[in-house]
């Protein structure tokens, strides 16, 4: 007997993090018992009156809204980070270490539509939600007590997103996140050993061998990373070494747009439903530093495994030993690839 990926448990390796998960494709052969229906689809109004992020309608905050026609940011009414946290520590001991943090939080709503999606929305609709987020990045990365801007969209109550009207986050931060700081060590050291960027090297072998590949346009690539860990998880990749949405062309930034267009798409046609997932950017710090190793790309997390009704947990062994998953990225990236019909339901 040969090893195979296809058929062994294995683990594998994600380079952005440093860290494994295991992989058992063998138990995708075992019957499955569990609910497979569809979920049945939203019925939305493309007008809420009761919805905070539809244009003229009041917030909890007691503001109101303007009658905005394409997109609209504002600092969230309940933040997660305030600007005007005073600096401070707290260690009373070696093991007990807190540090203040402050930043910002803001809402990015992405059109005045409260039915639609980036699935459903067209690419022309698309573009101002891009030129939306190069804004903010740009007036809250020249802060100089903000080294980061984190951009990320929670799509669908299965997600936590606690309003169905299209919207994303930015959460801008002093120091860099977690998972931000581990990709940055990781891609720093791969330049110093290699002399070219981490994600530049991957995306090469990646479009070479197709294996993983989902979509791919002359800016932009969609793939499956070899070391995806929820079902469907996908990477969106800049072909040019670009760290920064700062650094998009005209083009690069339709070819982005079409890009996001086409996997989401594809996300609704797999189960028949508006597809959730924590979508999120990363891109170079705006401390003022040098981040020659970075290129740009965004992850797309999505909990669903086997329909629109049952959903990938993390739990047990995933999260006392090692993160673990069933389907292999090559069969994730299969599927993905033969849903380019057009979206499932009809915009109207």
């Amino acid at each position: 007997m040969e090893f195979n990926l296809s058929d062994h448990p294995h683990r594998r390796y994600n380079p952005l993090t440093g860290e494994w998960l295991l992989v058992s494709p063998h138990r995708t052969k075992r019957p499955w018992q569990g609910k497979v229906d569809d979920a049945p689809p939203e019925d939305l109004p493309v007008y809420d009156p009761g919805c905070y992020l539809c244009p003229g309608n009041r917030r909890a905050s007691g503001d109101v809204n303007p009658q905005y026609e394409t997109t609209f940011a504002f600092t969230n009414d309940f933040p997660a980070l305030l600007l005007d946290t005073p600096d401070g520590s707290y260690t009373p001991h070696p093991l007990v270490r807190a540090e203040a943090e402050h930043g910002t939080a803001r809402v990015l709503c992405f059109s005045p539509r409260h039915d639609l999606t980036l699935a459903r929305m067209t690419i022309d609709e698309i573009m101002p939600v891009i030129a939306l987020w190069q804004d903010e990045t740009r007036s809250l990365g020249a802060r100089g007590d903000i080294g980061y801007v984190q951009i990320f969209e929670n799509r669908g109550a299965m997600m936590g997103a606690s309003n169905p009207h299209p919207h994303g986050q930015i959460w801008a931060t002093r120091r860099l996140p977690r998972e931000v700081e581990k990709e940055d060590a990781s891609q720093r050291a791969y330049w110093k050993t290699h002399g070219v960027d981490l994600l530049g090297d991957y995306l090469k072998y990646e479009c070479e061998t197709g294996e993983r590949v989902v979509y791919a346009n002359d800016h932009f690539a969609v793939l499956v990373p070899f070391w995806a860990l929820w079902p469907f998880e996908t990477l969106v990749v800049s072909r040019a070494h670009v760290g920064s949405l700062l650094d998009l062309s005209d083009a690069a930034a339709r070819s982005l747009a079409e890009a996001l267009h086409h996997i989401t798409v594809c996300y609704d046609n797999l189960f028949r439903t508006s597809f959730p997932y924590s979508m999120g950017f990363h891109q170079t710090p705006t401390d003022g530093g040098e981040y020659p190793h970075w290129r740009l790309h965004i992850h797309f997390y999505p909990p669903l495994l086997r329909s629109a009704t049952v959903q990938k947990f993390m739990v047990g062994y995933e999260m006392l030993g090692t993160p673990q998953r069933d389907i292999t990225a090559e069969q994730a990236a299969a599927r993905l690839r033969d849903l380019r019909e057009v979206h499932y339901r009809a915009r109207v």
